[in-house]
């Protein structure tokens, strides 16, 4: 095998690209901690050679240790035991015991508590690389949320207890909030907390389709306060790996094998308390979606680097009617556009990982300045951030799991009869995929939650800010009229669905497409910010431009047409199934 980092130059000239200097200088709080720690940076170019050091220790075990187990985990899956206990697939217990040794798991985590210190951008090209080798992995390895949940929420005392053995590889942790009863819709968890005669908080109930719920730390969603029935009754609690906590079973799925789902079933099992009581919904768990959406961005982009690798490899070595595949234009097409895709997720995961990372430390860095007359300038610039993560962290997790079904998919054609054989590891990415539009809320719930940013106009605002200080060519400065050009029609676009007389059900009707737009100009401007730094890329922004551009603009015509059929009409169009006697 190749080390994941070092073979594949896109991740490093993506990070490049969207340029981490600000973020290394908040991450490390004005490089103060290079006073405490020796092996911390003195300056953002130290921060940022660490960073890909980092990255390339990370390449290394994932690409020459952990990719080659892969299909081995994909068979074997995990093992429920007699005893409750679950038994991951040799890989993954390797892969877990070796990104603790090097601290990996503990990338985003503060040095006094064992971690790297690092931002959450490079987290996301760690994700990356993980998920091309075994997707599955990533859900163990990316559940660096709850180590970064107990540490802004929790006390001191349980920082200090639990996220050291989180980064070090000792514990693996589980965010535990679906019910049979409760998928999307958390404010209906009926999971109960309440505190026995000695105030220990004692957890009951059933959770379902849990992420290595079978780990160490399990952070759970239960109802502490009975009076209210929403989200308001929620609490956050921490449950260790015990007795009163047992496996009732695994699923058995469709990919992402060598990651454990589990059904868990609690009876008085001891908890304690994360943060304040009646915030586990409205804060907390908020928190962790939103690291979990950005999670499956990468997750997403890692699958569609390995589907495209294998269909590229395949099509250059493939002969019919005495040519290589990779000749045939048809083909030189989609795998293209399959490449361009991949690009534009990564592009648009690393950005919106960057947008949270400069939220996250300006946000420090306000409370900081808290009455000096540099902070309010701090605070509008947090606020502008937040802004924009409501809108980018859900799009790029929307368009990075859409991309990687269609890569796979793409990757599964391209191989043909082969591809659709378990000689070859496309099959497994297209089953690995099909999770990343599923989980962590569904690609629907993406664009609901992406919309009333798009609504509000806010895409402008991220264009003027991916393409700030950058230095246009008359080339670039050509197709910067054309993301402008369809800005203009996507905000006719935007009035018209406002103004539509069936309003809610209308807009929700064409949410999608609007959306889609929206990304479509965000991603140009980051192309344009790409190529003007990397000449080379100017083929994949003109890709971009003239294939996408076109599709959006028709789909913003359907937005403008009024058509409702699809709701008004739908038990014609869509008949109801009945059975015949």
């Amino acid at each position: 095998m190749s080390n994941f980092y070092k073979d594949n130059p896109d991740i490093e000239k993506t990070l490049d690209a969207v340029d981490l200097t600000e973020v290394a200088g908040l991450c490390e709080e004005g490089f103060r901690f290079a006073k405490e720690y020796d092996f911390a940076p003195v300056s953002a170019e130290d921060a940022i050679d660490n960073y890909k050091r980092a990255l390339e220790v990370c390449g290394d075990i994932i690409g020459n240790r952990i990719a080659p187990t892969a299909e081995e985990t994909d068979k074997v899956g995990n093992i429920l035991n007699e005893d409750g206990s679950v038994t991951y697939a040799p890989g993954i217990k390797l892969a877990v015991e070796l990104m603790g040794r090097s601290r990996l798991s503990g990338c985003t985590i503060p040095y006094y508590l064992g971690g790297l210190n690092m931002p959450c951008t490079i987290l996301t090209a760690c994700n990356d690389i993980v998920s091309r080798a075994d997707a599955s992995l990533m859900n163990i390895f990316g559940l660096q949320g709850i180590a970064e949940t107990i540490n802004a929420f929790a006390s001191e005392e349980l920082k200090k207890q639990y996220v050291p053995k989180l980064c070090d590889g000792t514990w693996t942790g589980a965010m535990v909030l679906t019910e049979p009863d409760a998928g999307s819709d958390l404010q209906s968890v009926k999971t109960t907390a309440h505190q026995d005669e000695n105030g220990v908080w004692r957890v009951n109930g059933v959770k379902r389709f849990i992420t290595n719920g079978c780990g160490d730390v399990l952070l759970v969603l239960a109802r502490t306060e009975p009076e209210f029935s929403d989200g308001r009754g929620l609490s956050c609690l921490l449950v260790e790996k015990c007795p009163q906590v047992k496996v009732r079973r695994l699923e058995h799925k469709l990919g992402i094998n060598g990651s454990p789902t589990c059904e868990l079933v609690f009876t008085d099992a001891p908890a304690k308390l994360v943060g304040q009581r009646k915030r586990g919904l409205i804060t907390y768990v908020m928190a962790l979606m939103n690291g979990a959406r950005v999670g499956i961005s990468a997750q997403g982009t890692g699958i569609g680097e390995a589907a495209y690798r294998a269909a590229r490899d395949y099509a250059a070595a493939r002969k019919q009617f005495g040519v290589t595949i990779d000749t045939f234009p048809a083909l030189r097409e989609l795998m293209s556009d399959m490449s361009v895709d991949l690009q534009a997720s990564r592009i648009l995961a690393y950005y919106s990982s960057k947008c949270v990372d400069l939220e996250n430390g300006l946000t420090k860095k306000f409370e900081a300045l808290k009455g000096s007359p540099e902070a309010q300038a701090v605070r509008a610039r947090m606020k502008k951030y937040a802004g924009f993560n409501k809108m980018l962290t859900p799009m790029a997790k929307y368009y990075a799991s859409e991309m990687s079904m269609r890569t796979s998919n793409g990757a599964v054609a391209v191989l043909g009869g082969s591809g659709y054989m378990k000689d070859y590891p496309v099959e497994r990415y297209l089953r690995d995929a099909r999770i990343t539009t599923i989980y962590e809320g569904t690609s629907q719930l993406q664009v609901v939650a992406a919309i009333a940013g798009v609504m509000a106009g806010l895409y402008r605002e991220v264009v003027a800010d991916a393409l700030e200080g950058v230095q246009l060519t008359e080339s670039l400065k050509a197709k910067y009229g054309g993301v402008l050009a369809l800005m203009e029609k996507l905000d006719k676009a935007v009035e018209f669905v406002k103004g539509h007389p069936d309003g809610k059900m209308y807009h929700d009707l064409h949410a999608r497409k609007l959306v889609d737009a929206a990304i479509g100009v965000i991603v140009a401007a980051l192309f344009i910010r790409f190529a003007a730094k990397f000449p080379e890329k100017e083929a994949v922004l003109d890709f971009w431009c003239e294939t996408r551009f076109p599709t959006l603009i028709g789909e913003l015509v359907k937005a403008e047409s009024g058509y409702t059929g699809p709701v008004v009409k739908f038990e014609t169009l869509a008949p109801a199934v009945t059975l015949a006697d």
